[in-house]
């Protein structure tokens, strides 16, 4: 992937990803939207800014402009208000970064194998140095858990987004979008999941969807889980 700041993003008829030209592997039953933003949410957070991205969608014969921030929420451009920096508390520097920047890098490139092991690092060094709920701390354990859904380890994906959740919800309080964005990652990492293994982490998805919002709302992603477990049990 090219470093502008500005990305193109091509989404084709037959559902064909390509960001600035180079082609994305989209995951059986992922929309290659997700994809958009998990990939450019691990460029987002090495850089510590938003990325402008344009996209054309030929599916919906669409064209529209988006922002995709660090904490890997999206929303639409702004052009009255300058790039959103991280803290410099957020940004690891020296090593650390240079290791960061490896594995994101690592990951845009699809060598996951070499991602994850350096991610791993990264987050075992920031929890033994500031603990396992500290900010740093869970923005790795966020691209960690975006690298596990990208490489298709749904099992650790589900879990992980289940936990993030939580420890936003703790950190935060109700309401905020990183706690909310996690519990849906939860959630879709779950639905990629084979009948057997669904079945296993379903109760504490539902706790954790419970714990962090209002019943209400979270009533249809809940409609959906146990529609699917109606399915998949005989």
């Amino acid at each position: 992937m090219t470093t502008n700041t500005r990305y193109q993003v091509h989404i084709s008829h037959d559902a064909q990803l390509h960001i600035d030209n180079e082609r994305q592997v989209v995951p059986d039953g992922v929309d290659p939207s997700q994809v958009v933003i998990q990939v450019l949410h691990i460029e987002a957070a090495g850089r510590g800014e938003p990325l402008l991205v344009e996209v054309q969608d030929e599916r919906s014969n669409s064209r529209f402009d988006m922002q995709v921030m660090p904490d890997g929420t999206t929303q639409a451009p702004n052009v009255e208000a300058a790039p959103r920096r991280l803290p410099v508390a957020a940004v690891q520097p020296g090593d650390l970064f240079d290791r960061l920047a490896a594995a994101q890098a690592a990951g845009r490139a699809h060598d996951f194998d070499a991602a994850i092991s350096a991610a791993d690092g990264i987050l075992q060094q920031l929890t033994a140095e500031h603990g396992d709920t500290a900010p740093a701390t869970l923005n790795a354990a966020q691209f960690r858990a975006d690298l596990a859904y990208l490489s298709g380890d749904y099992i650790f994906a589900t879990a992980s987004w289940s936990w993030l959740a939580l420890a936003w919800f703790d950190r935060l309080g109700p309401g905020r979008r990183r706690t909310q964005i996690a519990a849906q990652n939860a959630a879709q990492a779950w639905m990629h999941l084979p009948p057997h293994e669904a079945v296993a982490q379903v109760h504490e998805l539902l706790n954790m969807l419970l714990e962090v919002a209002a019943p209400e709302r979270t009533a249809a992603m809940r409609n959906q889980i146990e529609e699917r477990l109606r399915k998949a049990t005989p």
